[in-house]
């Protein structure tokens, strides 16, 4: 037992180690039943998805449709369907100083708290691009 370490259970021996690994490749069938299997469960589906969506959008120009009533009378709806340059330029017009500062969301509140005291929508211009 004086010849014994645990070292020697714990650590392979070094000459194991740097022998490289020796990985055997995939037959060619296999590789190309996985390219198979890739087209059928996932690139033919997102395509007739795609084809699908793109039927219903044919005739609309716009992919959201703004045709409700609540979107033409309700303020916050009208509000949160702006660019940040439509909120600037309805700010101007309410003549809200310091708005080119603001942020989108803090533009928007002010806007919305200076609507809610009266203002009638009716007399807001739409701005121009």
């Amino acid at each position: 037992m004086a010849g014994f370490s645990i070292r020697m259970l714990i650590v392979p021996p070094p000459s194991d180690s740097k022998q490289p690994r020796k990985l055997n490749p995939l037959p060619k069938g296999l590789v190309e039943l996985y390219g198979l299997m890739a087209v059928l469960m996932v690139i033919i589906p997102e395509w007739l998805a795609e084809i699908t969506l793109s039927m219903g959008n044919s005739g609309t120009s716009s992919q959201l449709p703004m045709t409700a009533r609540a979107w033409r009378t309700l303020p916050e709806l009208q509000v949160a369907a702006m660019s940040l340059y439509e909120l600037r330029q309805m700010a101007r017009q309410l003549k809200i100083w310091g708005y080119s500062s603001d942020s989108r969301d803090e533009l928007a509140k002010r806007l919305l708290k200076r609507l809610q005291r009266g203002i009638p929508t009716q007399w807001i211009k739409p701005g121009r691009r």
